[in-house]
């Protein structure tokens, strides 16, 4: 039990109690001796348990792994954790995992919402200063199944095709049904498509895409599913395109348009190139009188039309005609659109608006008026009013137009003191109808650009009397008409409005408070420019009396107001 090796080295075999104590180990040559002593003492030796010993898990669930340690009372323990061999991180593990230690002798691990990639063998290794021991436990997570392998196109038809693929990993819960889905340019995302058989259980390998639209790109992918869910899908099959065929879909909305006298106009729906099922695609136009038998066929060749106009001098204004809409590729001819009955057009408007007139409201405003015709054929959908100045040409006329059975309109943002030549024409979806005559109006001249001046005013209590000196227009002004007096209480912007052919007016302050005062010329081009703003307080309580009325006087000349002369007289002195 007790030997002593060839280098020296004492061992001791299944050491006990009995084994501790001082130990001295001497060497001797001819030259002397050397000793040294070492202190044995024996520990009791470490033991663990670790459990659960074998854990069946779904994705999603929480366990606790505790690992207890019975050990000598004299040494300390230290615990550490480990997934398939290597430690775990608990810093980088996104909060799945969590150590929890309550005792000095045990150890938990927190384990939560697992996940697939957290199954495996996890081990507690316990260590003190005398040993290490260590055990370990399975885990095992059940979860969705895996992606399936890689989607294999076999044999393609026009609406049809062939697909295997392997089985992905099951994740300890057996597959029982696999979903197929295709995508194409035309298709929002993937989705989910027939198959024969109807229903493809977790055996199966193989299955046919069915009821596919032909001469159509398509990619598929297969998607597995357990009793625990649904798994990801598979990588995406290689691009294939179906065969081509004949076409099955008819345009929609078959209908007549607007169009010019003598036109029958056959609007519908183009087919999304989804449907064309080939190339060479495009519609076969027939038509016929109401009443006829024989079918007049026209060959649309672009897939993108969605009109044809066929135009006969022969046919009246709104003859019913029966009319339907087929398809073609180059594998034959598709159906046709059922019938419709729709009508030749009834062309533009024959006749020009009448009384026409063009009166001038201001400086930039016409108001224009007319009458039109009423027709039973070419009915307008509303007037174009084309205006150009004297000196222009009439190519060079601006155009507006109203829509319905509007008989007039107003110009704006015309030139001032300018002459106008306006002519009106009637339209709708066929075209334009010929112009009235040209009828002429001038715009006003502008509005005096002189502010009324040297403004005088006299308070008597509540009323202020003002007199201010004439404005003289420039010869490109208009006359002026009268004068508007304008005030308002100081902070608000909504202002009253005296008006008078005087140059002086008497303003009744209502309410207490200050109030601001403007005067402005009026003429038939507009308001003239606004003086500068006089600034009026209006007392409460009694009449001011008339050695308390004082005059001011405001001279334009100078930017700023200026008391000139208090007078001691009655208020209406002046």
């Amino acid at each position: 039990r007790v030997t002593i090796l060839p280098h020296g080295s004492l061992r001791i075999v299944n050491a006990s109690k009995s084994d501790e104590g001082r130990y001295l180990c001497q060497g001797v040559n001819v030259f002397g001796s050397a000793e040294i002593i070492a202190s044995l003492s024996v520990k009791e030796p470490t033991r663990i348990e670790l459990t659960p010993k074998k854990i069946e898990l779904t994705v999603g669930e929480s366990i606790v792994l505790s690992c207890k340690a019975l050990h000598d009372s004299t040494l300390d323990v230290t615990f550490y954790w480990t997934l398939n061999g290597q430690p775990i991180d608990f810093e980088k593990e996104g909060g799945h995992f969590e150590s929890i230690k309550a005792q000095a002798s045990s150890a938990d691990l927190m384990i939560r919402n697992i996940l697939l990639m957290h199954a495996g063998r996890y081990g507690c290794r316990v260590q003190t200063a005398a040993d290490t021991v260590s055990d370990e436990t399975e885990l095992l997570v059940r979860g969705p199944p895996g992606p399936p392998g890689v989607v294999i196109v076999e044999e393609i038809t026009d609406n049809t095709a062939t697909l295997s693929w392997s089985p992905g990993a099951d994740n300890h819960s057996p597959i029982f049904l696999y979903n197929l889905q295709a995508r194409s340019p035309f298709s929002l995302g993937w989705q989910t498509v027939k198959t024969v058989p109807d229903v493809i259980t977790g055996d199966m390998e193989s299955a046919m895409a069915v009821e596919l639209n032909p001469w159509v790109e398509y990619e598929f992918r297969v998607v597995a599913t357990n009793k625990i869910g649904t798994g990801d899908p598979s990588t995406p099959s290689r691009v294939i395109r179906t065969n081509e065929a004949v076409p099955k879909t008819p345009p929609a909305n078959v209908s007549g348009r607007s169009g010019r006298r003598h036109e029958l106009v056959i609007a519908w729906e183009p087919v999304s190139e989804e449907f064309q099922s080939g190339e060479g695609f495009g519609y076969i136009v027939a038509f016929r009188p109401n009443g006829t038998r024989g079918w007049k066929e026209k060959m649309v060749t672009s897939s993108d039309a969605s009109k044809f106009i066929y135009r006969d001098e022969s046919v009246p204004p709104l003859t019913p005609f029966e009319v339907k809409v087929g398809v073609y590729n180059n594998k034959g001819d598709g159906p046709f659109s059922p019938i419709v009955v729709i009508c030749s057009a009834e062309g533009e408007p024959t006749a020009a608006p009448i009384d026409v007139k063009a009166t001038s409201l201001s400086v930039s405003e016409i108001l224009v008026a007319w009458k039109h015709i009423k027709e039973s054929l070419g009915r307008p959908q509303g007037f174009e009013i084309g205006y150009w100045k004297d000196m222009e040409q009439e190519e060079a006329a601006e155009k507006v137009k109203t829509e319905g059975n509007e008989s007039s309109i107003l110009l704006t943002g015309l030139e001032g003191n300018t002459l106008y030549h306006l002519t009106v024409r009637a339209y709708n979806a066929a075209g334009y109808g010929p112009p009235s005559a040209a009828v002429r109006a001038a715009t006003k001249k502008s509005p005096p650009s002189q502010a009324p001046s040297n403004i005088m005013w006299i308070q008597d209590g509540s009323h202020v009397s003002l007199g201010w000196e004439p404005v003289r227009p420039l010869a490109n002004e208009s006359d002026v008409m009268g004068y508007k007096v304008l005030f308002r209480q100081e902070g608000q912007s909504n202002s009253q409005v005296i008006e008078t052919q005087k140059t002086s007016a008497v303003v009744l302050l209502p309410d207490v408070g200050v109030y601001i005062i403007e005067v402005c010329a009026v003429s038939e081009g507009g308001d003239g420019t606004a003086s500068p703003q006089i600034r009026v307080p209006s007392f409460s309580g009694g009449k001011v009396t008339s050695a308390q009325s004082t005059l001011h006087v405001f001279s334009t000349s100078s930017s700023s107001v200026t008391l000139l002369l208090a007078l001691m007289v009655p208020s209406t002195s002046w």
